[in-house]
């Protein structure tokens, strides 16, 4: 049986019912986030929940920052009743306007959050790690508050759609000639063996997986400069790789069917891997 919380209860997901006028099925009108869980332990919990907190604050649903704490609990219940405290495991977790007549417009206050939140068993990819991925460029035709972490994801959906649909994995998003991020992940670039990414601003999520690796690679002496990544850089680049919660860092070892470098993960990118991933699985106390 596969335990989901919905509203305060804890109940079989086949069981869970959720309004038709839920603003979150309505408009999309919501935030959410999924936490890496490694026997047991979340990892960066924290950082998730600041995340949370802005983007709730930033679209002005009244769910602050006592009640994301809250929802740590609700993380370690689930992970337990579904039996994934070996091995790994994500929650995702969703919180919405709530449910309302609907109007463009906010529904009237004390309107009640909906609040979800669900735990899946998870494998990484040794594949996507050790051999790498193949990824498109695509425009990014997103809004311009892409560091909302919204449930609205259509540019993301149309732009994995597109990769998938070329055999490869991920779409990295082309804005204004610049590469911002991947349609699900981050984007790094290495470039002269320093380590290039979109800076923080309002076109890019300011991803958990993206501080880490770049925390990582700094640790480790490998350079990184926040400095947008042209479309001509990038396809010229020595080494392409993505960050994720579920993708690690994943090298990139074509783009749009022809060769990254020599068509292998690159050394820069595999020393920022191993130390991302150090820092990934010994931040939960678990020996790689």
């Amino acid at each position: 049986m596969n335990t989901v919380f919905l509203n305060g209860e804890y109940l079989p997901k086949d069981q869970a019912r959720l309004s038709v006028d839920d603003r979150g099925f309505v408009f999309g009108d919501g935030i959410y986030e999924v936490v890496r869980v490694i026997e047991g332990r979340i990892f960066a919990w924290s950082e998730h929940a600041a995340r949370m907190t802005h983007g709730l604050g930033a679209v002005r649903i009244p769910f602050g920052a006592d009640h994301v704490a809250g929802l740590e609990a609700v993380c370690n219940r689930l992970v337990a009743d579904n039996d994934f405290t070996a091995g790994e495991a994500t929650v995702y977790m969703q919180v919405t306007r709530g449910a309302a007549p609907r109007t463009h417009y906010f529904p009237p206050a004390g309107t009640t959050p909906t609040v979800y939140a669900a735990a899946s068993p998870f494998t990484p990819s040794r594949a996507m790690r050790d051999t790498g991925i193949k990824a498109i460029s695509f425009p990014d035709v997103r809004w311009a508050r892409c560091d909302l972490k919204t449930v609205n994801l259509m540019g993301a959906v149309l732009a994995r759609e597109a990769a998938h649909e070329a055999g490869a994995y991920e779409a990295l998003l082309i804005r204004d000639g610049m590469l911002t991020e991947g349609a699900a992940t981050s984007a790094f670039a290495v470039i002269g063996g320093v380590v290039r990414t979109y800076p923080l601003s309002n076109y890019i999520l300011p991803g958990i997986s993206r501080q880490h690796a770049l925390e990582a690679a700094r640790a480790v002496g490998v350079p990184v400069s926040e400095v947008p990544v042209t479309q001509q850089e990038m396809r010229s680049a020595q080494e392409l790789f993505i960050a994720g919660t579920t993708t690690d860092i994943a090298p990139i070892v074509t783009l749009d069917g022809l060769p990254v470098g020599d068509g292998r993960p690159g050394p820069v990118t595999r020393k920022v891997q191993d130390a991302f991933l150090s820092r990934l699985y010994g931040a939960v106390g678990v020996v790689r």
